[in-house]
């Protein structure tokens, strides 16, 4: 059996590099404020899909780590109930993408979040919109 950590983190930095995705993709947290968070990286060998461009799911993977730091950034856990994922254009080999997410609305217990991924040249690669369920301790 499993046991997760159900206190929040208060320091995204920390948060981010106990995040074994991250680490592995080389991602950086380049920002964080309350609700908002720009990460990057870089596309790697062993990063691409058949046709030679980054893989969706490495994509992917940038952005539910920006989602997951802007969402849990005023140190209340979050976590994703879904996200929906449209690609605009390919990133190739040794390309630097940025994803950056930006809270569109908070509730008490729902967030939703637009996560943007761009290229060095600032064109659009994807877009995410991203809703996190919000876990408040007991009581509060």
């Amino acid at each position: 059996m499993t046991n997760y950590r159900e206190e929040p983190y208060q320091d995204m930095a920390e948060m981010i590099s106990k995040d074994d995705l991250a680490s592995l993709f080389e991602i950086k947290l380049l920002k964080v404020g309350e609700g908002t968070c720009k990460m990057s990286m870089k596309v790697k060998k062993g990063m691409l899909n058949a046709y030679g461009a980054v893989h969706g799911a490495v994509i992917y993977a940038l952005t539910d780590c920006a989602f997951a730091v802007a969402c849990n950034s005023y140190g209340v856990k979050g976590v994703a109930l879904g996200v929906s994922v449209q690609y605009r254009r390919p990133a190739g080999l040794g390309e630097e993408l940025f994803a950056e997410a930006v809270e569109e609305s908070r509730g008490r217990t729902t967030a939703l979040y637009r996560i943007r991924v761009r290229n060095a040249e600032g064109k659009l690669v994807a877009v995410v919109d991203g809703l996190a369920f919000l876990s408040h301790p007991q009581g509060k």
